[in-house]
C-alpha cells in the first residue's frame, strides 16, 4: 500500500525503495457520515508526561519506511504497528529484531488502544477514508501530502478532527527543513519589510509521470513553502497558470503558475521536467531586504540582501529636484545566516508528538492542507481555460480521476 510514485528528493535523507501492489488496506472503515503560531526551530524532542505516544505508520512504501526510521528516532514517540496489504513487506521494512506489529487489517490498528496517533503514508486516493476513520475512532493523524484529491473533502476532515478534539497534521516536509524554518522567521519578523513578490524555481529533467501533470507533481512544494511563509493577513485570492506540452505527454509538462496575493503582491512559481539541468530557487523580495534561496548551493544556501529599489514620496521632494526621477537604487551587503544542520522528517515527527501532547494545531494543521489544495485546484482550472484567473476556492473538486492521482507528491526519500 503504497504511492505509485515515488517522493524525489536531495541529499541528506534516505528510506526503503519498493513498491507494494496494494491500494488500500482491508478493514478500513468507510466515510459514513458528511461533514497558534509556533515558530521556533524544535529543540530536542522530549517524551509526553504520560509517556510516548503510541504510533501506528499505514502505507509501507517508498515514504512509509522512513516515518517508520524516524518514529522510532523519536522519542516522544513509541512505534507500534505498521499496516500495509503485503505484510511481508512490513517485516522487511521493520527488520529481523523489530518488536513492532506487521498487520495488514486497518480495523486491528484502529482497535489498539495503545495507539494514539496514526501516521498515513497511502495512495492519496484513500487519504479521506484512512484518515477519516483513524480520527473517528479518537487517533490523531499525520497525512502525506495531499491531504486528499479533493478540497471539500479536506475540509471536512478538519470539521472532523476538530469535532473529535484530534490533531490533523499535513506532512509538508519542505516546512520542517532548518533553511524554510529562517525564511518564514524572516518574512514574518520584519526583517524583508513589506513583501513585494515571491518567485521559485523548480525545474529539472523528467521524471514525466503517468497520472499528473508538472503542476500536481512539483507545485505542491513550493505552494506549501508559499502558504508556510507569507505574513498574517496576507493571503492568495486569484490563480493563473499556463502550461504546455510540446512533446506530446498527453497532460503539461512546463507551467508557470501565478498567484495574486491580497496584498497586491505577485507569487510566481515555474516548474518544468524537460530542464536539462535542475534548479531549486526562491527569491522573496521586500520592502527592505530580498533572500535568495538555492537549494542546491549548500555553501551559500540562504543569502539576505540588503539591495533594492526605493521610491521617494512626491512630498518629500523639492520644487528644484521634483521633476527628477524619484526611483532610487540601494546597494547593501549580503549576509548569509547560519543553518542548523536538522532532518526535515525528524522535526515533522518532533511537531506531530508536540502537537498531541501540548493539545495545540501543528505548523503545517489540516488547514494548511486545505489551503494547498485550493491552490491546485484553481491552477487547474486555470490551465483548463487558457491561462484566466480564477478565483481561490472556484474551483475544489479532484484536478483528474481519484484512482489516477496516487500522490501529488512522488514518493522519494526527501522532497525535492
Amino acid at each position: 500500500m503504497t504511492h505509485s510514485r515515488r517522493k524525489s528528493g536531495e541529499s541528506g535523507q534516505s528510506g526503503g525503495n519498493g513498491r507494494s501492489s496494494a491500494r488500500g488496506v482491508t478493514g478500513a472503515a468507510e466515510a459514513h457520515e458528511a461533514p497558534g503560531e509556533h515558530v521556533e526551530t524544535p529543540g530536542p524532542p522530549t517524551v509526553p508526561a504520560g509517556g510516548p505516544i503510541g504510533l501506528a505508520v499505514v502505507g509501507a512504501g517508498y515514504w512509509g519506511p522512513n516515518l517508520v526510521r524516524n518514529a522510532q528516532q523519536t522519542p516522544a514517540l513509541r512505534l507500534r504497528w505498521l499496516c500495509d496489504l503485503d505484510e511481508s513487506r512490513s517485516r522487511r521494512v521493520l527488520g529481523e529484531y523489530s518488536t513492532v506489529r506487521a498487520t495488514t487489517s486497518y480495523d486491528e490498528v484502529l482497535a489498539d488502544e495503545r495507539v494514539q496517533a496514526v501516521a498515513v503514508a497511502t495512495p492519496a486516493a484513500s487519504h479521506y477514508r484512512l484518515v477519516r476513520a483513524a480520527l473517528e475512532a479518537g487517533k490523531h493523524v499525520l497525512v502525506e501530502k495531499p491531504i486528499t484529491t479533493d478540497a471539500d473533502d479536506a475540509a471536512e476532515l478538519v470539521a472532523v478532527a476538530e469535532r473529535h478534539g484530534r490533531v490533523l497534521m499535513c506532512d509538508h516536509t519542505f516546512c520542517y527543513t532548518p533553511v524554510v524554518r529562517r525564511i518564514r522567521e524572516l518574512v514574518r519578523g520584519g526583517d524583508l519589510g513589506e513583501v513585494q513578490f515571491f518567485d521559485s524555481v523548480r525545474i529539472n529533467l523528467g521524471l514525466v509521470q503517468p497520472d499528473v501533470d508538472v503542476l500536481w507533481d512539483l507545485a505542491p512544494h513550493d505552494l506549501s513553502i508559499l502558504d508556510f511563509v507569507l505574513p498574517p493577513g496576507v493571503e492568495p485570492v486569484g490563480v493563473s497558470a499556463q502550461g504546455a506540452d510540446p512533446i506530446g505527454a498527453g497532460r503539461a509538462c512546463v507551467a508557470y503558475l501565478t498567484v495574486r496575493l491580497s496584498s497586491g503582491a505577485l507569487a510566481h512559481c515555474h516548474v518544468n521536467w524537460l530542464s536539462p539541468t535542475k534548479v531549486r530557487t526562491t527569491m522573496i523580495g521586500g520592502s527592505r531586504r530580498t533572500l535568495v534561496w538555492d537549494d542546491l548551493n549548500p555553501q551559500a544556501r540562504l543569502a539576505v540582501y540588503d539591495r533594492g529599489v526605493d521610491l521617494t514620496p512626491p512630498d518629500e521632494l523639492t520644487d528644484a529636484i521634483r521633476h527628477q526621477a524619484l526611483i532610487s537604487y540601494r546597494v547593501g551587503e549580503m549576509v548569509a545566516p547560519a543553518l542548523m544542520e536538522q532532518e526535515a522528517l525528524r522535526n515533522v515527527m518532533a511537531e506531530f508528538a508536540a502537537a498531541i501532547a501540548e493539545g495545540r494545531a501543528p505548523l503545517t494543521d489540516g488547514r494548511a492542507g486545505v489551503r494547498v489544495l485550493r491552490l491546485l485546484h484553481a491552477a487547474s482550472r486555470s490551465l483548463e481555460l487558457g491561462g484566466a484567473t480564477v478565483p481561490v476556492g472556484a474551483a475544489s473538486g479532484p484536478a483528474a480521476d481519484p484512482d489516477l492521482i496516487t500522490a501529488t507528491l512522488p514518493e522519494r526519500a526527501v522532497p525535492r
